[in-house]
C-alpha cells in the first residue's frame, strides 16, 4: 500500500457463511459487499492474494500490485458501474465460493511480520511459486539482483541512481528497471525504497 486514505478499504475473499443462494441475491439488490471480507490497509502494508480471489480496492487507496499477465478480468459486481455495450452492471456468472485467506504484513509503524534480513532495511514481503517480492529501504547504496536471475525493480518513494558497468542511470518514483539474468548484481542508491 503506496497512499491509503481514512476511507480506503481492501475487499477481498468472501465471508464464511456466504453461500451460491445468498450471492446471487446479494447481486440483485446490490449488497454484494455485505458478502466480502474487508480490511482497512495502511501505507506500508503489504497484502498477499490467493489468484482467482474476488477482490476490490478503494476509498483513495494507490498501491503496487504484482499479478498474472492475463487479458482477462471476470467481475462479479462493479459497484454499479453500467457495462456501455450492454447498458447491465457488470458481473460474472461463475466464481470460486472459497473463503477469504489473505495474508497480510502490517507497515512501518508497529511492524512485526516480515523478515528483517540487514540492518540497511532490505525486508522479504512474499514468496510464492511465481515470485518474491523484497522492499529495499535505505539511504547507504544497496547490493541488488543475482546473477543468472532476473530482477525487476520499482522506486516506489525517494530518488536515487543505478549504477552498473560505469554507467549511472538516475531514479525516482514510479521509475522502473528490469535487469536481465546476465547483468548479475547492480548498485541501487540514496534514499530509494
Amino acid at each position: 500500500m503506496l497512499e491509503a486514505g481514512t476511507q480506503s478499504r481492501i475487499y477481498a475473499g468472501l465471508k464464511p457463511d456466504t453461500t451460491e443462494a445468498n450471492l446471487r441475491i446479494a447481486l440483485t439488490n446490490r449488497t454484494v459487499a455485505d458478502h466480502l471480507a474487508c480490511l482497512t490497509p495502511k501505507p506500508g502494508d503489504a497484502i498477499f492474494l490467493r489468484a482467482g480471489t474476488v477482490h476490490s480496492l478503494g476509498g483513495d487507496l494507490v498501491v503496487f500490485e504484482i499479478q498474472q499477465n492475463s487479458d482477462v478480468t471476470f467481475r462479479l459486481y462493479d459497484w454499479d458501474h453500467i457495462d456501455p455495450k450492454t447498458r447491465k452492471p457488470g458481473h460474472c456468472k461463475s466464481i470460486r465460493l472459497w473463503p477469504a485467506l489473505i495474508f497480510r504484513k502490517v507497515g512501518q509503524s508497529g511492524d512485526t511480520s516480515g523478515r528483517d534480513n540487514d540492518p540497511s532495511g532490505t525486508r522479504e514481503l512474499f514468496q510464492c511459486e511465481h515470485f518474491w517480492l523484497w522492499r529495499l529501504r535505505g539511504q547507504s547504496p544497496l547490493t541488488v539482483g543475482a546473477v543468472d536471475l532476473p530482477r525487476v525493480l520499482v522506486c516506489i518513494g525517494g530518488e536515487g541512481q543505478v549504477e552498473h558497468s560505469s554507467a549511472t542511470y538516475a531514479v525516482g518514483k514510479g521509475d522502473v528497471f528490469v535487469l536481465p539474468a546476465v547483468i548479475g548484481r547492480v548498485f541501487f542508491g540514496r534514499g530509494v525504497q
